[in-house]
């Protein structure tokens, strides 16, 4: 790694975070109108004033509706979109342009009607899936199962692996007050949920919901001025490998296998200095071939690895503890709220679900059919 992005390591923090003021089911609001929400909370959890603000990043809508509406003329600008990872690229872009001197307070917002479907929200197919659609897969749920067979497949993965993951999530979902599921779960509910492509039950698949969330970044020098303790960033990657799934060069592993090293080695910790990890589940079985991806454990392992309901609440790896995108919120691109989960457990404020002595988090958002990743390490530390 050149030895420019290691010193980026802890020079920005995340100031603020918020969503917007209703998450769930909330049809009386476009994705605009949360993008909007939430980035007003955000600074107002920070203690910034709109004035202070001269970077936009979103993904979805372009930074020039988002700024436009916002009334903010920024000096630096990143729409990469590259589905729901964007949001935790996103902190790796602002940490380079705040300690390039491009920029000196970003915003980062995210918005989606995923469920009610107002203000324009979603989009016709085209191009390779009008390829794809006519072999079966056709959105979300058939692309990921295609990996998640392959995996059972090659290591003898099971539903009770899948399960472990599900019943873990909800639990945490329980002690959270934002969560749209928040009724008990047991493995038998599990098991004899409805198929929606298999291997994957219902309660394998990610909710639909509206929610907008935001977070603002600055140096760390300037962020001890603010309301809040700052949450420097250690450390962060990114890639991608595909577009499609049909070109996805292994159903078994993610970009998360480049862009975690990567994170890690900028950070300067292993696996073992992690205190509370926050993982994209879009599916369950997106969680568990990140974690292998990540390095968590050996290809084909993450079974063995979350048996015992280890990612539960009082297991001894914490993880998605929001309840995630499986029982708290999934808009459509959810990597925004591993961020905010982030940095609340390492802010403490995280209430009947805060993890003790969390000190490092670690979060990884995955995007499009597997196809993209971003990982990023967070410390209180500072």
């Amino acid at each position: 790694m050149p030895r420019n992005m290691r010193d980026l390591s802890r020079q920005v923090a995340i100031i603020g975070v918020a969503e917007s003021d209703q998450i769930g089911r909330v049809p009386d609001k476009t994705d605009v109108q949360l993008h909007v929400e939430a980035a007003w909370n955000a600074m107002e959890d920070a203690g910034v004033k709109k004035s202070e603000i001269d970077a936009v990043f979103t993904a979805g809508w372009g930074t020039l509706q988002m700024a436009e509406y916002l009334g903010i003329t920024p000096r630096y600008t990143d729409s990469t979109s590259v589905g729901g990872s964007s949001f935790v690229i996103h902190l790796g872009h602002a940490a380079m342009a705040i300690a390039n001197g491009l920029c000196e307070v970003a915003l980062v917002t995210h918005g989606q009607s995923g469920y009610s479907r107002v203000g324009g929200a979603g989009g016709a197919a085209g191009g390779p899936d009008l390829w794809y659609g006519w072999q079966g897969t056709v959105g979300a749920p058939s692309s990921y199962s295609l990996a998640g067979q392959r995996h059972m497949h090659e290591y003898g993965t099971t539903h009770d692996d899948l399960a472990e993951i599900a019943v873990a999530t909800r639990k945490w979902a329980q002690l959270n007050p934002k969560a749209l599921m928040r009724d008990n779960m047991t493995f038998e509910d599990y098991h004899n949920s409805r198929w929606v492509s298999y291997p994957f039950h219902l309660f394998d698949c990610c909710l639909v919901t509206d929610a907008g969330g935001a977070y603002v970044v600055t140096s760390l020098e300037r962020a001890r001025n603010y309301k809040k303790k700052p949450i420097a960033v250690l450390g962060f990657g990114e890639a991608h490998t595909h577009g499609n799934i049909g070109q996805m060069p292994d159903l078994t592993w993610t970009a998360a296998r480049i862009s975690g090293p990567r994170a890690m080695q900028m950070a300067g910790v292993d696996h073992k200095d992690i205190d509370v990890v926050e993982i994209y589940d879009s599916f369950t079985y997106t969680v568990g071939v990140t974690l292998e991806s990540l390095g968590f454990c050996k290809p084909g392992e993450f079974g063995q690895f979350v048996k015992g309901q280890r990612t539960a609440p009082g297991g001894d790896f914490p993880m998605n503890t929001n309840g995630g995108g499986l029982s708290y919120t999934h808009p459509g691109m959810y990597g925004m709220f591993l961020v905010l989960e982030a940095v609340r457990q390492l802010r403490g404020e995280c209430g009947d679900r805060q993890v003790p002595n969390a000190k490092i988090a670690l979060m990884n958002g995955t995007g499009g059919s597997l196809s993209s990743t971003g990982t990023s390490i967070l410390t209180n530390q500072v």
